[in-house]
């Protein structure tokens, strides 16, 4: 038994509760871009950095799970 023991926690990638994925759509809070519908601030994820933040199709820079709504992935689904 090894007295120093790698005790550090897995990575978020390694646990699976990353919040977003690749193609998936993510919205913008209203308070980012104000004065814009809901199509206008939906966006496709491009990539997923390890840090947790994004990178967007045809919108510039990283951007973390703060700026956009919370994913419903219920919001979706047909009313029975």
């Amino acid at each position: 038994m090894s007295i120093l023991k790698d005790n550090k926690k897995p990575s978020k990638e390694k646990r699976g509760d990353v919040w977003a994925r690749p193609e998936m759509m993510v919205i913008f809070r209203a308070e980012i871009m104000p004065g814009k519908t809901r199509e206008e601030r939906t966006f496709k994820v491009k990539e997923v950095f390890a840090n947790g933040r994004v990178a967007l199709y045809d919108f510039p820079d990283e951007h973390r799970q703060g700026s956009f709504e919370p994913i419903n992935f219920k919001r979706n689904l047909a009313k029975k």
